[in-house]
């Protein structure tokens, strides 16, 4: 594409795209930067710090905990919880943070923990694949699953319940269920379900 085009697709002018791509990024916002980028597939990362630390060393705290919450939780209605269970099939690798088994309902589960909502694309993207893979995945460690499910666990907290409601149509098409309902499910799974 031409500066122009990406430009135009972006909705910012082409002196800005070309600033981008000379690496002029102090001088313009983050959100153009996403928004060119996003038009180039390109995603930016940032590693921020906090007071010398890591700030994704903080966040794995939290992000374990959650982990263990969930384990806790399905392990004591009789799942078989296995915590950041890592694959690599056919080319697609990845961990889920959460693949459980019920087996008196062949059911299988994939839990994705958040403990921040940064890219809503490629958590959705990420969720699908992960649950296209979950039979296949469940049949290498000898479950036989008929059921699966595809749960979204995020903090409960006021950023939380903002993000849901903010893109709540978005959420509602991939995770339609909401806590109450999971609960009924992970008790006795009966069909394919996603929820939050």
């Amino acid at each position: 594409m031409s500066q122009a085009q990406v430009a135009a697709a972006a909705g910012v002018c082409r002196s800005m795209v070309s600033q981008i791509e000379q690496g002029g990024l102090e001088e313009t916002s983050l959100r153009v930067i996403r928004r060119v980028g996003s038009i180039l597939g390109v995603s930016l990362s940032i590693d921020p710090h906090w007071r010398g630390v890591e700030l994704v060393k903080l966040l794995d705290k939290r992000h374990a905990a959650l982990v263990r919450a969930v384990v806790e939780r399905l392990s004591a209605l009789g799942w078989q919880p296995l915590p950041e269970h890592t694959f690599n099939e056919w080319g697609e690798r990845g961990s889920i943070d959460v693949f459980a088994w019920q087996a008196v309902g062949r059911a299988v589960l994939c839990v994705e923990v958040k403990t921040r909502l940064v890219d809503l694309q490629d958590l959705l993207s990420t969720e699908d694949r992960k649950r296209r893979l979950a039979p296949t995945l469940a049949r290498k460690l000898g479950w036989k699953p008929v059921i699966v499910g595809s749960v979204l666990v995020l903090p409960d907290e006021t950023w939380a319940r903002n993000a849901v409601s903010r893109y709540r149509t978005v959420f509602e098409a991939k995770f339609p269920l909401r806590t109450t309902d999971i609960r009924r499910w992970l008790k006795s799974p009966i069909r394919d379900i996603g929820g939050i």
